[in-house]
């Protein structure tokens, strides 16, 4: 069963929340985080993304940097930016976008229960990037940020939630640059605490949404420090990391679609008419066409849409893998038709996720960028739990969670 665990959050003072308050340090690259960072010192970016403080020329992995975030972390707290919590807590943060709010229990996972499989993963995750975030958190010393996990409704944690947050005001409460609102509760009375603690050990998984190199960082930087202790007892906070826990039946993923910049030396001529002895074609218009279920696919090339449908055999649901459509259009099509057999590494295909919008497909087809796009239909978190539960890994660029957590708004030290 799975642990939630209260802790002693740092965490910003109310009136610098929405400055503190960052997006994740790998949805920006170096450049990026320095403009954005630009002109505000409180930013959590010159702690999570420390070569900022550097010329653009040095080497983001280089150990000068990571001191650099340990400095201001140092920085932050010394300052008073962030401030400690005196007792144990849990929190409530809630995410609104386009009129839809999503309500996540904050408290930290365990490290055993990442290392013993209750925290299950579906994607597969780097060595250099795992070792970059456990470099972080060494030298910190924190989970500067958090990671998205989801689990299986309790419906009486979503009656607490949503009768707490009707009789209590939220600490931070703010809309970021981006148009999505950020909510941000305490839960501090002991009772409450012992009731969703409780509650949650009811659980019998969590899953990673959102953040598995992360994750992996910080159960690993975990184990680390356990072996390195011979007076451990496993009550000590390194046992546990930051995790924002989402009820499953309040999330949303968003499509991941496709862009190729060729059609393997074909015509478009050709190209259509083989897709059309594969498929079954429904429509297609000069303005948007959006896949409307599942194993619907859309397609803009040459200024026009297309919307078809795989056949039945194609469609193998009762393997979980084989029934993602993005096993489909790689199977059918990516692979056998425009040669495209390693998603990882070929340089002839790129990845657009849905926040973006299908308009920003044809834009970068009408740009002549690439030659088609693809559009897909979301997987369903009930598709993400299976492939999970069956210990199966999604093929790359599966899924796209949006919005995605502020980091600062709470932060796990690990002493």
């Amino acid at each position: 069963m799975a642990i939630l665990k209260a802790f002693k959050g740092l965490r910003p003072r109310t009136d610098l929340a929405t400055q503190v308050a960052s997006r994740p340090y790998d949805v920006l690259n170096s450049e990026e985080a320095r403009k954005e960072s630009e002109g505000n010192p409180y930013s959590l970016l010159h702690i999570i993304k420390p070569e900022i403080a550097f010329e653009a020329t040095m080497d983001e992995h280089a150990p000068e940097v990571y001191d650099k975030a340990v400095e201001k972390f140092k920085d932050f707290q010394q300052n008073g930016w962030l401030e400690q919590d005196k007792e144990d807590k849990l929190y409530i943060y809630a995410q609104t976008m386009n009129g839809r709010t999503q309500y996540g229990i904050v408290g930290c996972a365990a490290v055993d229960d990442y290392m013993n499989g209750v925290i299950k993963k579906h994607e597969l995750t780097r060595a250099d990037k795992e070792e970059d975030r456990m470099k972080h958190v060494r030298n910190t010393q924190a989970n500067m940020e958090p990671v998205f996990f989801s689990y299986p409704a309790v419906n009486s944690i979503d009656a607490f939630v949503e009768k707490f947050v009707a009789n209590h005001k939220p600490v931070y409460d703010f809309v970021a640059e981006d148009g999505f609102g950020h909510h941000f509760w305490v839960i501090d009375k002991p009772e409450d605490i012992q009731f969703i603690t409780k509650e949650f050990a009811k659980v019998p998984n969590t899953y990673i949404a959102d953040g598995h190199h992360r994750t992996a960082a910080a159960a690993l930087v975990g184990k680390e420090m356990r072996e390195k202790n011979p007076n451990h007892t496993g009550e000590e906070e390194y046992n546990f990391f930051l995790a924002v826990h989402f009820p499953d039946n309040q999330l949303k993923i968003i499509d991941y679609n496709r862009v190729v910049k060729d059609l393997n030396g074909m015509a478009t001529t050709q190209f259509l008419d083989l897709l059309k002895t594969k498929f079954d074609f429904v429509d297609s218009s000069n303005e948007v066409l959006e896949p409307q279920k599942l194993h619907q696919f859309s397609m803009y090339i040459e200024g026009k849409w297309y919307r078809f449908d795989a056949k039945p055999e194609m469609c193998n649901d009762d393997d979980p893998i084989q029934g993602l459509d993005v096993t489909i259009l790689s199977d059918h099509i990516l692979n056998p038709v425009l040669g495209i057999k390693d998603l990882r590494r070929d340089k002839r295909i790129d990845f657009v996720g849905g926040i973006r919008g299908l308009k920003e497909l044809s834009r970068r087809v009408d740009s002549n960028e690439v030659k088609v796009a693809f559009a897909l239909y979301p997987v369903s978190m009930k598709q993400l739990i299976n492939i999970a539960d069956t210990d199966n890994i999604m093929p790359p660029k599966t899924t796209w969670f949006e919005p995605k957590l502020r980091s600062g708004l709470v932060v796990h030290k690990l002493q």
